[in-house]
């Protein structure tokens, strides 16, 4: 699912979510119709696009940084890093991505595990998507021609249907919908208030966390996530660290056939990065 929503999980337990930073904030009907107006627009073109995809994606963690070629097929998605920490691989480390894409071309049960843990993320981003207009109160921040930008925070009076419900409700921002088209182009937010475990004794994720999800048109009706910014901090049974730091950065789309094969994927896979720089 090519959503606006990143597809990460948290395991909550007894998440304590105050209600006071909601207090200012009324609800416009406008707002919130824009809202829903936007959801439903991104269901129905998720639901409609079997487009597939070759994009470079830059990848900046505490543990390093990495640059890898992803290729998009109906059976799932297969990458090659080819940078690391600034340094192009050698051949020896590119042969060793390849046989590691190689076995997972060949290995049905590694292919069927990846469909559905990526089906599991897909149901759980789309159950987030369809709970943002009843979730949050909305308001208008600023309207444009070309877009509306809508802030949202926690609506007190909603009832989360799960602890990671809950979490994603204890969220404030802003979202950008696009005129005439209603697509989301960016989602901004931030944790207003830490959101503890068991009552802050098996842990907490702590106030101020942030994430920031940029989204364009790589082709005429069709949208892609081509930024994603995650940081959050915590701590878990009060020795583990939780910590979420991760930016993305997508580039260089490149619409591969609609029936491309994993086969065919890694095909495209073994010429890079030589095509990388055949175009630079």
């Amino acid at each position: 699912m090519r959503s606006l929503l990143l597809a990460c999980t948290v395991v909550v337990l007894l998440p304590i979510i105050s209600p006071e930073a909601s207090a200012q904030q009324k609800q416009d009907p406008k707002a919130q119709a824009i809202a829903r107006n936007a959801v439903e627009t991104e269901l129905a073109a998720d639901k409609a696009d079997h487009t597939r995809w070759r994009y470079r994606s830059d990848v900046r963690k505490p543990e390093g940084h990495a640059i890898y070629i992803e290729i998009e097929t109906a059976n799932g998605s297969v990458k090659k890093k080819i940078e690391e920490d600034g340094k192009r691989l050698d051949a020896a480390a590119l042969n060793s991505e390849m046989q590691r894409v190689d076995s997972f071309v060949r290995d049905p049960s590694q292919q069927a595990k990846k469909r559905k843990d990526s089906e599991a993320d897909d149901k759980r981003a789309e159950t987030m998507l369809r709970m943002l207009p009843a979730a949050f109160l909305w308001t208008i921040k600023s309207d444009t021609p070309q877009a509306t930008t809508l802030s949202f925070t926690p609506d007190p009076n909603f009832s989360a249907p799960s602890m990671e419900a809950r979490v994603f409700a204890a969220m404030a921002g802003d979202i950008v919908v696009t005129k005439p088209a209603h697509r989301m182009q960016s989602l901004k937010g931030h944790l207003l208030y830490d959101v503890k475990f068991g009552f802050g004794i098996l842990g907490k994720m702590e106030q101020g966390g942030t994430f920031n999800v940029e989204r364009r048109e790589i082709s005429p009706g069709i949208w892609a996530i081509t930024e994603s910014h995650v940081h959050i901090n915590g701590h878990v049974l009060l020795f583990h660290a939780i910590s979420e730091q991760e930016d993305e950065v997508k580039t260089e789309f490149r619409q591969m056939p609609a029936g491309i094969t994993l086969e065919q994927a890694a095909n495209q896979l073994r010429q890079e990065p030589t095509a990388l720089n055949a175009q630079r």
